[in-house]
């Protein structure tokens, strides 16, 4: 029944009519690569890991400027906290005429199970910008004002992404394959970034991402700071020094690289602020004001303005 139920939840998703509001999506066509061996056994997991989606936020018609945004949940690349750093985000953007796309991707790891190597959550949100990009016209986007945001280990991926991005494959059968990954620009909220240096990184993420005894070279593969170039898009960052989970030097290193290959970036680092918090209210500076520095940012640069 289970297996049969997850064929019809696709089924519906593929038509955008899953449940009252915002369309959910199948980011992969059926069953997720790798994942079938996991349906044929009707193994008991969260169904995002076996087929990731992509819950479409889109603003009225009148307040659409052209930018959406690609986002990414925390969750320490084994769970998701898909409510506040995903839908809230998303609603927060549309009412500010941008079109929001969560996604929940695939992690390595269920409980104490891992299911797929480093290679999926990285795949899955390639795919995910790459539908964004394909069905532009269709949700009134700008192709080159799609850009990408995400807290924690979810910022860990929407920076892989923008260090990590290919081109598009002109020849692809598959329209979606056809537009390339880069996003137009990066928002990295207390973000895991380095999986080099003892003191830095999160050990929890790189152990779920890499698994136990991974090829030493994924330390700087995975580390986005290392792997910026003039070609990264614009960065926004933000951190808190009162982080205890996942420093604020891994914003820091980030902005050190960005600002040596001049990728224009920006960064906010607040006294106090524990992790987590996203778009919760927590009585502290950090959540008062976060939202609003972001807002000035992407008004700087265009991406509030209307479509042209």
């Amino acid at each position: 029944m289970k297996k049969k139920f997850l064929f019809a939840t696709l089924a519906l998703a593929a038509r955008g009519v899953i449940a009252d509001g915002p369309a959910e999506f199948p980011v992969w066509p059926g069953i997720a690569p790798g994942a079938e061996k996991y349906v044929a056994e009707n193994k008991k997991v969260d169904p995002t890991l076996l087929a990731p989606t992509l819950t479409v936020f889109l603003p009225d018609a009148e307040k659409a400027n052209g930018t959406g945004v690609l986002i990414c949940p925390g969750g320490g690349y084994s769970g998701l906290a898909w409510t506040y750093e995903g839908n809230d985000i998303a609603k927060w953007f549309n009412a500010r005429g941008i079109a929001g796309f969560v996604l929940k991707y695939r992690r390595p790891v269920s409980g104490s199970e891992r299911l797929y190597d480093h290679t999926v959550p990285l795949a899955d949100a390639k795919r995910a910008i790459r539908i964004v990009r394909s069905r532009a016209d269709e949700w009134h986007l700008k192709i080159d004002r799609i850009g990408v945001l995400g807290f924690s280990a979810g910022g860990h991926l929407a920076s892989s992404l923008g260090v990590h991005y290919e081109a598009g494959n002109a020849n692809a059968t598959d329209a979606v394959e056809r537009v390339g990954t880069r996003p137009d620009f990066m928002v990295l909220v207390y973000p895991v970034l380095d999986m080099n240096t003892d003191g830095v990184m999160h050990g929890g993420s790189r152990k779920n991402l890499l698994g136990d005894n991974p090829d030493p070279k994924l330390f700087d593969f995975y580390s986005s700071p290392k792997q910026v170039n003039a070609q990264t898009p614009p960065t926004f960052l933000l951190t808190t020094t009162g982080d205890s989970v996942v420093p604020a030097q891994n914003c820091l290193l980030m902005y050190e690289a960005l600002k040596k290959a001049g990728v224009p970036c920006e960064m906010h680092v607040f006294e106090k602020g524990q992790h987590g918090y996203g778009m919760k209210d927590t009585h502290e500076p950090v959540t008062d004001f976060w939202p609003s520095l972001l807002e000035a940012w992407m008004k700087q640069h265009g991406w509030l303005g209307a479509a042209k």
